[in-house]
């Protein structure tokens, strides 16, 4: 664990902290030293990867450009800078060389992309990994941090969509299926993978730092803790279940409990990295959203390049939603789909800033105090993706909808009762979900995608209070208590008589 006097050993050079670093080489050397990559050792898969390595130039690359430039904007970074805002002050997007890309047609990609998944050859097993020329083109394989996470299971919900919404092609994408539980691996992969490069360039980068309801935290503590870098964890007091709380605490973290909400946390991480040689791993890090669309392409792979009519994404400080957009969206530029899907945004009543930006018809945003939420990654009143999230709505013809916390509680209650086992968050895009079939929009036969973000083991006591009826005013309809029964067998067997009787077709 790293401590506060470990960091202040370092020699800081505040003249070179800056919220901007030029870099003057990219060379890098493999872990064996030699620029070639080449080596005698076969001992691993990343020894493998070199030996395999191409000589040939990459031919792809990205770079920063301010979100949403105009067409004659020059500006433009290194990825190998550490940078997070444009000289506006404005938000930055990884934008790829993508006439680069069009030299190959969309059969070329998809076959690529089809070619590698569930493999075990580095790193492209990874289902981030597995698109690498569309996320990351220019880094060395042997500077990757991955889990072979993504390849997450798309669960055809057949029961829930039937008793539910009269639906027969509803499906769950289970993004908390994942190496510590959410969607936030497949973002962090990348921005750890980009550090552990920058820290063999000799850059001023101590450790990975992050404000998070949870979820954050426990993606950069461990892809941190795979590599060897230290990591800062910035988060709300009381106000993240203890599952989430306990995995950054377990990697090794050095966790911070603040006596404020994620929106105060979100300001000190952002001051903190402006003084401090930390890097910031928050969503306001464009290279996040480079892994998290990669989901977007494994929902059209697992269609077999199909694209679905709705996709429902929770969203809280929305750079998810525009992470989904992006991929969508690359994937019909470059003619892999002949089509883009519509996009939901769903926010839980209690923290829905988006949602009333919505209904004001996207005139004069303003952020709200988001009050507690039993979708806590998402009780986020101030989102700093708050234009990407509107652009990519705007673009797609998409809806905003909001849960309050009963009706959330109660669809995660009856997803669960249908053999899943989601969190509150899914709960809100299920509730969406409800609301857009009650109105018609979304017809009985639309491929509709419901995006679940995080494990349900994470949010257990909220499911132990629901199902205890210990949730002061919700009715929690669709509880389901232990029955307490004597040890007795006459006892045992009049109660079995009576659930079963009540069960007979």
């Amino acid at each position: 664990m790293t401590s506060c006097s470990s960091l202040s050993s370092f020699n800081l050079h505040r003249s070179t902290v800056t919220n901007r670093h030029v870099i003057i080489s990219s060379t890098v050397k493999t872990a064996d030293g030699n620029n070639n990559g080449t080596s005698s050792s076969s001992s691993n898969i990343r020894d493998e990867a070199r030996r395999n390595r191409s000589t040939s130039k990459n031919p792809f690359s990205a770079k920063y450009v301010p979100f949403n430039a105009p067409p004659d904007s020059t500006e433009s970074y290194s990825l190998d800078e550490i940078i997070y805002r444009s000289k506006s002050g404005g938000l930055l997007d990884v934008e790829h060389d993508i006439e680069a890309l069009r030299n190959h047609d969309g059969a070329y990609w998809r076959q690529l992309f089809d070619s590698r998944i569930g493999k075990t050859k580095w790193p492209y097993g990874s289902g981030v990994w597995s698109k690498k020329e569309w996320v990351l083109p220019q880094i060395d394989d042997d500077d990757i941090v991955s889990a072979f996470e993504g390849n997450s299971n798309l669960f055809w919900a057949e029961r829930f969509g039937k008793e539910f919404l009269g639906m027969n092609d509803l499906w769950v994408k289970h993004c908390g299926i994942s190496h510590t539980g959410s969607f936030k691996d497949l973002g962090m992969t990348v921005l750890v993978s980009q550090v552990n490069r920058l820290r063999k360039m000799n850059l001023p980068v101590v450790g990975v730092g992050c404000a998070s309801t949870g979820d954050t935290s426990a993606a950069l503590s461990a892809y941190c803790a795979a590599a060897g870098i230290p990591s800062i964890v910035i988060l709300p007091a009381d106000k993240i279940s203890m599952a989430q709380l306990v995995q950054p605490i377990a990697n090794g973290s050095f966790v911070l409990s603040i006596d404020t909400d994620f929106d105060g946390c979100m300001k000190l991480i952002k001051e903190i990295t402006l003084e401090l040689p930390i890097y910031l791993a928050n969503s306001l890090n464009s290279l996040r959203l480079e892994g998290q669309k990669t989901a977007a392409i494994e929902i059209l792979q697992q269609f077999n390049w199909e694209v679905p009519d709705w996709v429902i994404v929770p969203g809280g400080n929305l750079g998810n939603i525009y992470a989904f957009y992006k991929g969508f969206k690359m994937c019909y530029e470059l003619g892999l789909v002949d089509r883009m899907p519509r996009l939901v945004c769903a926010q839980a009543a209690n923290a829905n800033p988006l949602y009333l930006h919505y209904k004001a018809g996207w005139k004069d945003f303003k952020p709200v105090k988001a009050d507690a939420t039993f979708a806590s990654a998402i009780q986020i009143g101030d989102p700093v993706s708050i234009d990407r999230a509107v652009y990519a709505l705007k673009n797609c013809d998409g809806i905003v909808e909001e849960a309050t916390e009963e009706e959330l509680m109660d669809a995660m209650a009856q997803a669960d009762s249908t053999g899943m086992f989601v969190c509150p968050h899914t709960g809100v895009a299920l509730t969406a979900l409800f609301k857009l079939r009650n109105r018609g929009v979304i017809a009985p036969t639309d491929r509709t995608v419901v995006v679940s973000t995080a494990h349900g083991l994470k949010f257990s006591q909220a499911k132990i209070d629901y199902h205890s009826k210990a949730i002061p005013d919700m009715a929690c309809r669709f509880s389901n208590p232990p029955v307490e029964v004597k040890a007795d067998f006459g006892a045992v067997m009049d109660v079995l008589k009576g659930y079963l009787g009540s069960k007979a077709l």
